[in-house]
Order: structure tokens, then C-alpha cells, then sequence
């Protein structure tokens, strides 16, 4: 980011497709390692997609930096072309008429501009939300996999439930069973010592 303000007119454009093409790179890399993330084993696997979610967060502010600089650039280079237009137009004197018209002019342009600024906002306000959907989704993301982290420790945990209510049952009759032995092997004592 710092080579691009510090870039001039003719190399501004590669500057700014080699960020973006190093944005796209990260984050094809980054949608690699959430994948990887998740095998990891699972006390290690939320700490590594915090990371992962961080990084990402990182990314976006830096492709917002980016179109925020260009568009501070667009508008910059077009404040420029219509400076230079104004300042360049020969004005010539009229011949019969000395009214000049420019109320008309003027209210035509003042209401290009604010249409103009209308439609910036309303593109910063589409990106601004489309952006906090993309944010929206990689929380439900997460959320989704703690749900089914949860999930598989509760099924687990189930498991071993069912384990020891069987061996309970198993252990009841165990202790019915040498209940029964020992009141047989008393009896017969009893009986044969008599």
C-alpha cells in the first residue's frame, strides 16, 4: 500500500493489479488453510480457525483500503479532466445578445452532482453491506462448526452413557447371582455340618 501512494500516474495501474492480484492470491490461500484448519485434531482446530477468521478480516480491510484508494483516485483524476476543461475553453464575446444563461446551467449541474454523490453512497452503503454479509457468513460458518464440534462431543458423551447404564445392568445381576451363590454355599454348610 505504500508503493501505491507513492506511485506515479503511469505505474499506478500495475501497482494496484499487483495488490489485488496478491488479495486474490491470499485469499485463495486462506480458503486452503480454513480447509486444513478444520483436520486439525479438535483442541488445536479452533484455535487455528480463529486464525484463519482473523486473517481473513485482515485481508478485507485491505481490499476496502484499496477501493477506497482508487476511488479517492478516480474522483481525483476526474476533478483534474474537469479543471483542465474549464481551464482550457476560449471564451469569446457575444455578438448581439450579452445575457448569459447560466441559472439553467447551473441548477442542471448542481443536481448532476448531487445524483452524482447520491449514487456514491448508494454504492459505498451496497458494498458496506455486502461486505458485512461476507462477515455474517464466515460467523455463521464458524458457528456452524462449533454446533457440530458440540454435536460429535455430546455423541460421544451418549456413548458412554449407554456403556455404563449396560454394565449397571450387567453388574446387577452379577450381584444377584453371587447373592444367590453364597446363600446356596451357607445353606449346604449348614446342611452338611449338621
Amino acid at each position: 500500500m505504500g508503493r501505491l501512494e507513492t506511485a506515479d500516474k503511469q505505474s499506478l495501474h500495475l501497482v494496484e493489479n499487483e495488490i489485488q492480484a496478491s488479495i486474490d492470491q491470499v485469499f485463495s490461500h486462506l480458503e486452503r488453510l480454513e480447509i486444513l484448519s478444520s483436520k486439525e485434531p479438535p483442541n488445536k482446530r479452533q484455535n487455528a480457525k480463529l486464525r484463519v477468521d482473523q486473517l481473513k478480516y485482515d485481508v478485507q480491510h485491505l481490499q476496502t483500503a484499496l477501493r477506497n484508494f482508487q476511488h479517492q483516485r478516480y474522483a481525483k483524476e476526474q476533478q483534474e479532466r474537469q479543471r483542465e476543461e474549464l481551464l482550457s475553453r476560449t471564451f469569446t464575446t457575444n455578438d448581439s445578445d450579452t445575457t448569459i444563461p447560466m441559472d439553467e446551467s447551473l441548477q442542471f449541474n448542481s443536481s448532476l452532482q448531487k445524483i452524482h454523490h447520491g449514487m456514491d453512497d448508494l454504492i459505498g452503503g451496497g458494498h458496506s453491506i455486502l461486505e458485512g454479509l461476507r462477515a455474517q457468513r464466515l460467523t455463521m460458518k464458524g458457528t456452524q462448526k462449533k454446533l457440530l464440534d458440540i454435536a460429535n462431543m455430546l455423541g460421544l458423551s451418549n456413548t458412554v452413557m449407554r456403556l455404563i447404564e449396560k454394565r449397571a445392568f450387567q453388574d446387577k445381576y452379577f450381584m444377584i447371582g453371587g447373592m444367590l451363590l453364597t446363600c446356596v454355599v451357607m445353606f449346604l454348610v449348614v446342611q452338611y455340618l449338621t
